[in-house]
């Protein structure tokens, strides 16, 4: 099943892909359908406990065609960061491209939403703590880029820079998530297409690692990196990030005085 949690008629709602509507789960609205158009999108994660995220996990250079396009051997361990929560916006929303900056390019990413909580899990059982999957744009400004294998702050944490949705899918509902498709669109025209196949480090190694020396909890995010093709989006790009069977995150890039619009929106 696709979830998604939108703003609508004055108040947010968890809904559900129904026929192509959102169906709504609110109580005295259950069943009620509404338009993909007619509602404001969401990061499809509760954001109250228990399934509030309470650690955004990223990874550098985790694609084997990416470390090739950066001219970098693949590591040989996670190269991991975290990310705030508050970089989170949804799909459809506006991301703010810094006044000035040279090169800000997106990333298309499966993220893995945890589902119960995990510590010290072995590879072999990691799938049964995922909730499931949804598609991240992890955007990059490479004119702050201090160290490719461990970005600074300014570079990965910045506020509207990480779309995510529009769904978060079950994942019983995703058969094998090392065989999806990744395709970016900027403007209409495919410029990143790759495979999840190409991870360095599969989702099942990912769990079991992070679990190794942290706690994972309900709502947790892993954003499993980015195919090679990343290009520069310059303003009033938009920006389309697709996974296989996951969906279709769509993005429009703005200039600095348009800040508050972009989160409004």
């Amino acid at each position: 099943m696709k979830h998604a949690r939108i703003a609508w008629s004055g108040a947010v709602h968890d809904a559900v892909a129904v026929d192509g509507q959102l169906q709504l789960l609110t109580p005295g609205l259950r069943g009620q359908r509404v338009g993909f158009d007619d509602v404001v999108w969401l990061p499809p994660l509760t954001p109250t406990p228990p399934h509030r995220p309470r650690s955004v996990l990223a990874l550098a250079i985790n694609y084997a065609d990416h470390a090739r396009e950066l001219a970098f051997k693949p590591p040989e361990e996670p190269l991991a960061f975290a990310k705030s929560a508050s970089s989170l916006i949804g799909h459809r929303a506006r991301t703010v491209r810094p006044d000035g900056v040279e090169n800000m390019h997106y990333e298309c990413e499966l993220a893995v939403v945890i589902g119960r909580e995990a510590r010290r899990v072995k590879k072999g059982d990691a799938y049964d703590y995922v909730r499931g999957y949804t598609v991240a744009n992890d955007y990059a400004i490479r004119d702050y880029l201090e160290n490719w294998y461990r970005p600074n702050l300014r570079v990965k944490n910045r506020a509207t820079c990480t779309p995510i949705g529009p769904w978060l899918v079950d994942a019983a509902d995703v058969a094998d998530p090392m065989r999806l498709a990744l395709r970016t669109t900027v403007n209409g025209q495919v410029t990143q297409q790759g495979t999840t196949a190409d991870m360095v480090f599969d989702v099942a190694t990912l769990i079991e690692y992070f679990s190794s020396f942290m706690t994972l909890y309900p709502g947790d995010l892993i954003l499993t990196g980015t195919p090679d093709g990343v290009v520069n989006c310059p303003v009033g790009s938009e920006v389309v990030c697709e996974i296989e069977g996951i969906g279709a995150l769509h993005n429009t890039i703005v200039s600095e005085p348009n800040r508050a619009l972009a989160q409004a929106q």
